[in-house]
C-alpha cells in the first residue's frame, strides 16, 4: 500500500486496533480536527494551536499521519523550504468520526465551543458536506 513504509504490523486484526494504532493519541486527532476545521495546513499554524504541541512531537506526528495515507504533504511554492500538508481522501473519510466523538464529549461533559456542537446537532450533513466541500478541490487523490 502507498505510505505505509516504516510502519510496523498491526498488533492484531481487530479494526477498532487498526484505528486506534493510527489515531490512538490526543495530538494525531488534534492535528486532523485543525486541518478539519480551522484549515490549517502549515507546520507554523500546527505549532500555533492553542493546545500547544512540542515541535517534536508535532513533527512526529505529521510523518506518522503521512505514513498512514491520511495526510499527504507536498512543497510550498512560495517557498520551498516550508511543507503544505493537505488531508487525503482518507483523512476526509474522518469526518463523521470526529463529529461523533464532538457530539459524545459535549454530551457528556462541559465543552467549549458550543456554537460549534449547536451547527453540527442542528445540521450534521450539511456539516460535513461543507468539510467534504473544503478539502474537494486540495485533497492529494486516493493511493
Amino acid at each position: 500500500m502507498p505510505g505505509k513504509k516504516n510502519i510496523p504490523p498491526w498488533r492484531s486484526g481487530c479494526p477498532l486496533n487498526a484505528s486506534v494504532e493510527m489515531l490512538g493519541d490526543r495530538w494525531s486527532l488534534l492535528i486532523i480536527r485543525d486541518m478539519m476545521l480551522r484549515g490549517f495546513k502549515t507546520y507554523k499554524e500546527f505549532l500555533d494551536s492553542y493546545e500547544g504541541i512540542a515541535t517534536n512531537i508535532l513533527a512526529d506526528r505529521l510523518r506518522m499521519l503521512q505514513a498512514h495515507g491520511i495526510v499527504s504533504t507536498e512543497r510550498d511554492p512560495s517557498d520551498a523550504r516550508k511543507r503544505i500538508y493537505r488531508l487525503t481522501p482518507k483523512g476526509i473519510d474522518l469526518a463523521p468520526v470526529l463529529t461523533e466523538m464532538v457530539l459524545w464529549a459535549a454530551a457528556h461533559e462541559e465543552t467549549g465551543n458550543q456554537p460549534l456542537v449547536q451547527q453540527m446537532r442542528t445540521d450534521k450533513e450539511k456539516f460535513l458536506s461543507a468539510i467534504r466541500d473544503r478539502w474537494a478541490g486540495t485533497a492529494a487523490p486516493r493511493g
